[in-house]
């Protein structure tokens, strides 16, 4: 999730966005990075009984890498770049490339990973482009 700021409360907003997806289940153990933000935010979402008091927190810089290798991509096309200009042109520009990429890697419903011709047609279809 993109924000402005990597705060408490952005990281409490991040954390209820997860929590409110149909598929997530009360989870046991909670693993972030060393960001100071999520102390604070996880013990304000036990308060409001939004999170279990038996959930474990845990810190580290290393274990959460599935996910953080998940935006290698990214990095590897901001660079060149030179970053952006404001926010909201980063956002707009993170959201088209996280598609790219689900689409890419097969996880667009109907659009396989290595159908190039799907891909294609899926693209067409979401900007009107008529072939």
């Amino acid at each position: 999730m993109l924000s402005a700021k990597r705060d408490a409360k952005a990281a409490k907003r991040f954390l209820k966005k997860v929590l409110n997806v149909p598929h997530t289940l009360e989870p046991r153990v909670i693993t972030v990075d060393k960001n100071a933000a999520y102390p604070p935010a996880i013990k304000s979402l036990k308060a409001d009984e939004a999170l279990p008091e038996t959930t474990e927190t845990r810190q580290s810089k290393y274990l959460n890498n599935t996910v953080e290798q998940d935006h290698r991509f990214i990095k590897r096309r901001v660079k060149p770049g030179l970053g952006f200009g404001s926010f909201n042109t980063a956002r707009r520009t993170l959201k088209g490339y996280e598609s790219m990429h689900m689409i890419r890697k097969g996880q667009v419903k109907g659009v396989y990973r290595g159908d190039i011709m799907g891909q294609i047609s899926f693209i067409n279809q979401i900007f009107g482009i008529v072939a």
